[in-house]
């Protein structure tokens, strides 16, 4: 360099970190969508945040895979910055989730992607067979000084926060130190899921609250809580027990996106629905809206957008949007069934009209009372059933190898559980 050269000019960026992050960046969110394999996808996050919620993820990329191959036809298929749609103004904040066991690997990934997010995720959480088989999410948990290094290459290589999501242990007692140790590593969000990693499928079991209250006691930086979310008087319950930053929800809030939409008029400005026609779906203190009409509108989006569905994620939504229905109208859902190939889209417009014809119907018959009147009781498990024309949780019945703790029970995990997701 000659002395006429120009010195360049150090940028100094600072990243925030911890509440710092939390506050500033991502607005303080208390109602948090989680990473959810083929089914948080871009349309199905902008709909989210239409009712309630107020930070997304995207669902698990697996840093191997993305990593092998840096072509953005590629790339696209988990994460599409080609259209500019992802990680776009209407899709923020947003946390990208990564899986991985190759530090290297997940560096160079999250890189390609840090500046479409807020955040890069480590799922350390899934129990999954194929998480065993690829040797990633909570099959990871017993190998500490690999878990520190894959936090800490993200913390010390990214321009933007890492945060990590775990499954707790057996004892109160190693969960924290587990936790202490991913704060060391960098971690400035830990989402804690109170389920150890045998709770699985039909072993799902209740999440243990109390291991997630022992969590956001011993760390300085923001804790989200997941585990047992099923109805809107669950998220403010658990925001209590457990001293949370915010709740996150995963299959509670694919059976009803409007989980995190209170009766009151507040939700209004959030999901642009009025306030009168709140009080007609309203259920304790949530609202309800009618199923048809919550897939009409996803598919309107996955049509607005540039950014390609997968047409495995759009049927994955429709069927458990619509399940308390599709076990009356069984032609209808036959017909969803067969779907496939060009058009399909459309074709399940079509269906999910006459499936809202059919719903309205049945609606109409029962005018004169309530929600919480025509509310039912199911005889196995006890808990009340919303009317068929509503979006509405979805439960399995609780394993005997997994005793109810007083501390983790909700009104929607009393007597029953949601299947897992990672």
């Amino acid at each position: 360099m000659s002395v006429a050269d120009p010195v360049p000019k150090q940028v100094h960026f600072r990243k925030l970190s911890g509440y710092d992050f939390y506050r500033d960046v991502l607005g303080s969110p208390n109602y948090v969508v989680a990473p959810m394999v083929d089914q948080s996808e871009l349309a199905w996050r902008i709909l989210s945040r239409r009712y309630g919620a107020q930070l997304v993820y995207t669902p698990m990329i697996n840093a191997k895979i993305f990593s092998l191959n840096s072509s953005p036809k590629h790339r696209d298929k988990f994460f599409d910055t080609t259209h500019m749609e992802e990680g776009g103004p209407s899709d923020r904040p947003l946390i990208v989730q990564f899986c991985a066991n190759d530090p290297d690997q997940l560096l160079a990934s999250a890189q390609a992607i840090q500046d479409h997010c807020d955040a890069i995720d480590l799922n350390l959480g899934c129990p999954q067979e194929i998480a065993r088989s690829g040797h990633y999410g909570s099959f990871l948990q017993d190998e500490w000084d690999l878990i520190y290094k894959l936090v800490n290459t993200l913390h010390t290589g990214l321009r933007v926060p890492v945060t990590a999501k775990f499954r707790v242990f057996p004892t109160v007692q190693k969960t924290v130190s587990y936790a202490r140790m991913l704060e060391s590593a960098g971690a400035q969000i830990l989402t804690c899921h109170g389920r150890i990693r045998e709770q699985r499928g039909h072993n799902t079991g209740l999440a243990d609250w109390s291991k997630i209250r022992a969590v956001k006691e011993a760390v300085s930086v923001p804790v989200f809580a997941n585990g047992n979310i099923s109805y809107w008087e669950d998220v403010q319950r658990c925001l209590d027990e457990t001293g949370a930053d915010a709740v996150m929800s995963a299959e509670g809030q694919l059976y009803n996106p409007a989980l995190f939409a209170p009766a009151a008029s507040t939700v209004a400005d959030a999901s642009g629905i009025t306030t009168s026609t709140l009080t007609k779906r309203t259920y304790g203190e949530g609202i309800y809206v009618p199923h048809a009409e919550l897939a009409l509108e996803y598919l309107g989006i996955v049509k607005s957008l540039k950014t390609k569905t997968a047409l495995s994620a759009v049927k994955g939504h429709l069927f458990k949007l619509m399940r308390p229905a599709l076990s009356r109208e069984r032609d209808l859902r036959e017909r969803l069934s067969k779907i496939s190939g060009p058009g399909a889209v459309d074709q399940y417009i079509e269906v999910i009209e006459e499936m809202k014809r059919r719903m309205e119907r049945d609606a109409m018959e029962a005018t004169a009372k309530s929600t919480d009147e025509l509310a039912t009781i199911e005889p196995t498990m006890g808990l009340k059933v919303i009317p068929h024309w509503l979006a509405q949780p979805y439960f399995r019945p609780l394993s005997h190898s997994h005793p109810r703790s007083a501390t983790s029970m909700t009104s929607a995990t009393i007597e029953a559980v949601a299947p897992t997701i990672c």
